[in-house]
């Protein structure tokens, strides 16, 4: 399989190399151009986030209307085609998961349903009843580094809580294997996500795990249904290293390098983060995640001297007491709660008026490029539209924009949803001309992280055309009513403990099913 591996990224202009600090690498032996595709890969595994899980395919991934597996009453299909595609994989299993009561299958986190499909289809492959080419192989998975000896002891007796599941609803499967699989699932699955950047699942690609991350990425990961595929962002000469982003860059080399920690097990090098504590950087960081100046009027970076010392606006000279700010953000504090209580009852109404008061705080807490307030902001917009109040969801819409220009610049994906988003939003408001800027921005971004044959793409050339042309239907309310992930709800997070008394529960409980 090696050399077929070998012959396959040939073909494509690529090559794997190793490096003593980063391991395998991703390099080309030709040159890519922007949009280029590099490489793609269909997923080995992969599930529905658990707010998708009667919502989306759970083959094809299609947002649409999808029916229940009336055996295990738990996994959801778009057609009788699809079911019949995933009917391999799924038999055993639908057959492992009908064996739980339905009491215990609402635990079957997506991790674990994953590590189940991952022995299933290894086990299929074994068979000979799957399978297995250069790029879909166990081999390629068992190449992943599960990163084990950078992992604390309360995460990896997590991961020994969550593989003795597995080991409940499989039990043939091996418990320190499993522990093992789920580390390597935590350092190289991916969410797949729609052509809007919204998260629908998680995947684990082994040949796209290869690709290295950078904060300042050459490439970008997009999907295709479930397809990853990842294209050139810029031009890519012969010998270069394919990078993309393992994460949203859109935050301080601090905060950027935790998250990189926590989640990958390693301290990114690339040209942005060797700029750490340089004084760029550190105004940098004050923008994306400080106060605002005590003169609103004034949009100066403040930075501190010290823990105890007040924030100095290094534009203005004026100081901001941590003492104010601690009462504001008591205050912010209060109305957040309350937010999440009327949004827990479905108080939608009072929960949005909380909210927007929520972001008016921030506005005096925040610098306007703060990505809190962005962040804020994207919320606002999101439970506006679901209220269809374009006109109001518009105004925080264009709000955002300099923030997004700002923490996602060049090529990115999510800088070009923004500005389709806000340009549908400008036309439902009249703004002709804006509209059509804002759209024209959008294809000029877009079709090079997505290409320009596909559906998503060909729809926004559509509207862009009509626009042009003056067309009233070029974009409708109805244009706006498309499944997006839910509001925040109720969800089932397990710690350490509840883990291990759920897994001596489902042990009790599949003991006396069997007996």
């Amino acid at each position: 399989m090696e050399e077929e591996l070998k012959s396959y990224l040939q073909e494509r202009g690529l090559k794997v190399t190793t490096d003593p600090m980063k391991g395998r690498c991703l390099f080309t032996i030709k040159e890519f151009h922007p949009g280029d595709v590099i490489i793609s890969q269909e997923p080995y595994v992969f599930v529905p986030h658990r707010e998708f899980t009667n919502s989306v395919c759970h083959f094809c991934f299609a947002v649409t209307e999808v029916k229940m597996c009336s055996a295990c009453h738990y996994v959801w299909y778009c057609s009788r085609e699809c079911q019949k595609l995933d009917w391999k994989l799924h038999r055993l299993e639908c057959r492992a998961l009908k064996t739980l009561e339905k009491q215990w299958q609402i635990y079957v986190l997506p991790t674990i349903r994953l590590n189940v499909r991952l022995y299933i289809r290894r086990k299929l492959q074994n068979e000979k009843v799957i399978p297995t080419t250069a790029v879909d192989n166990f081999n390629l998975v068992e190449a992943l580094v599960a990163h084990l000896s950078s992992i604390g002891a309360d995460r990896m007796a997590l991961f020994y809580h969550m593989a003795n599941i597995v080991n409940n609803i499989l039990p043939w499967s091996d418990l320190q294997e499993t522990a093992e699989n789920i580390s390597k699932l935590e350092h190289n699955t991916v969410n797949i996500l729609d052509s809007e950047m919204e998260p629908l699942g998680m995947g684990l690609y082994p040949l796209i795990a290869i690709t290295n991350h950078s904060c300042v990425p050459n490439s970008v990961l997009v999907f295709e249904g479930k397809l990853a595929v990842i294209r050139a962002l810029q031009h890519i000469p012969r010998d270069s290293e394919v990078s993309i982003s393992y994460i949203d860059t859109a935050s301080s080399t601090m905060t950027r390098q935790s998250e990189l920690q926590e989640r990958h097990s390693f301290t990114c090098t690339c040209p942005l983060c060797c700029k750490v504590d340089e004084f760029d950087d550190m105004e940098e960081g004050a923008a994306l995640h400080g106060y605002h100046c005590m003169d609103y009027g004034c949009n100066g970076i403040l930075l501190s001297n010290s823990a105890d010392a007040d924030f100095i606006c290094q534009q203005c000279g004026r100081a901001r007491t941590k003492k104010v700010d601690k009462k504001l953000l008591k205050k912010m504090k209060s109305k957040l709660a309350k937010a999440r209580d009327a949004m827990a009852s479905n108080r939608n109404e009072e929960a949005l008026s909380l909210l927007m008061m929520h972001e008016k705080m921030q506005r005096q807490l925040c610098h306007p490029l703060s990505v809190l307030l962005m962040q804020a902001r994207d919320g606002l917009i999101m439970r506006l539209m679901q209220q269809d109040d374009w006109l109001e969801a518009l105004e925080y819409c264009r709000l955002t924009i300099p923030v997004y220009e700002r923490v996602y610049p060049g090529f990115h994906p999510s800088l070009g949803v923004r500005y389709y988003l806000c340009g549908k939003l400008e036309w439902l408001a009249g703004e002709r001309e804006k509209a059509i800027t804002l759209l024209t921005k959008a294809v000029d971004v877009l079709r090079v992280t997505h290409g320009s044959d596909v559906p998503f793409m060909k729809d926004l050339f559509m509207k862009l055309e009509k626009a042009e042309s003056g067309d009233p239907s070029t974009i409708s309310a109805s244009d706006m009513v498309k499944l997006r992930r839910p509001l925040p709800g109720a969800s089932i997070k397990l710690s350490v403990s509840e883990l291990a008394t759920l897994a001596n529960a489902l042990a009790i409980e599949m003991s006396g099913a069997s007996s």
